[in-house]
C-alpha cells in the first residue's frame, strides 16, 4: 500500500510505504511494521500523524533529489524517531550537497534562481549529514536506484521491479518534466534521462515529485514531446 500526502505550498509528493508490499490483505497485527518515506518536503506533523496511523517506523528516508521543497521535514522526522531503531537518510551522491554542513547557502542560491528565498528562511533548519550515499544500481530496500540527472546533478528514480512502481522525483511528471534552470540543472542531460525512462516496460506506474501519477506507456504515447 502506498500512502500519498500532498505538502508544502510547492504541493511536493510525500510518499509512504512499508518496506515490504504486502501481498494481500492486511493481517491486523499492531507491531510497528518498517516503512519508507520519499520526500518529506514539509508538514512534517501530518508525515508523523500518518506513520503512526500506519502503524509504521521510517527505517528508510529516501530522496528523490535535493531541492528544498523535497526535504525541508527531515530534521522533524529524525528528531521524532530517534531511538526507534535504525533510519538511514539516502540520497545521491551527486546531490548530497544539498544536506549537512554549507546546505543552508546552497539552497538559498537555489530559490533565489527560482525568483525568491523566503521559503527556505521559513521553513530553514540544519540539515542532517546522509547516511547512505546511492549511486547508479544500488539497492536500497526494495528499490534499485536509478539515476537521472538533469533536474539536478544527482537526480534519482526508485525502482519497484516486480511491482512495477517507479518514483520519479521531478524528473518525469504527468505530461511535464522537471525544471533545469536551477543551479545544476542541465537540459541535454534531462534528455537522457528522459530517453532512458521511456525506453522501461510501458506497464510502469510513475509516481512523481508533483502532480497525478501516470504511466511510462501513457508518457511513451507522447514520445517527441519534450
Amino acid at each position: 500500500m502506498i500512502n500519498h500526502i500532498l505538502v508544502g505550498a510547492i504541493a511536493t509528493n510525500c510518499w509512504i510505504l512499508p518496506v515490504s508490499m504486502p501481498d494481500g490483505p492486511e493481517s491486523g497485527k499492531t507491531e510497528l511494521r518498517d516503512g519508507i518515506v520519499i520526500d518529506p518536503g514539509a508538514d512534517a506533523p501530518a508525515i508523523i500523524a500518518r506513520l503512526e496511523r500506519l502503524q509504521l517506523r521510517p527505517r528508510y528516508i529516501i530522496l528523490t533529489h535535493g531541492h528544498f521543497d523535497h526535504i525541508a521535514a527531515l530534521p522533524d522526522l529524525m528528531r521524532a524517531f530517534e531511538g526507534s531503531g535504525s533510519l538511514e537518510i539516502a540520497i545521491h551522491r551527486d546531490d548530497a550537497h544539498y544536506l549537512g554542513p554549507g546546505a543552508y547557502e546552497i539552497h538559498q542560491e537555489s530559490f533565489a534562481a527560482a525568483g525568491g528565498s523566503g521559503y527556505v528562511e521559513e521553513l530553514w533548519q540544519e540539515q542532517p549529514v546522509p547516511s547512505r550515499l546511492l549511486s547508479e544500481g544500488d539497492t536500497i530496500g526494495p528499490f534499485k536506484v536509478l539515476h537521472l540527472p538533469g533536474h539536478s546533478p544527482g537526480s534519482a528514480g526508485f525502482l519497484l521491479e516486480q511491482e512495477k512502481i517507479l518514483f520519479s522525483g521531478d524528473t518525469l511528471f504527468k505530461e511535464g518534466v522537471g525544471r533545469t534552470d536551477l543551479p545544476g540543472g542541465d537540459w541535454p542531460v534531462l534528455q537522457k534521462s528522459l530517453d532512458r525512462l521511456l525506453a522501461l516496460d510501458h506497464a510502469i506506474t510513475v509516481y512523481p515529485g508533483h502532480g497525478p501519477l501516470t504511466s511510462i506507456g501513457a508518457e511513451q504515447a507522447r514520445e517527441g514531446w519534450f
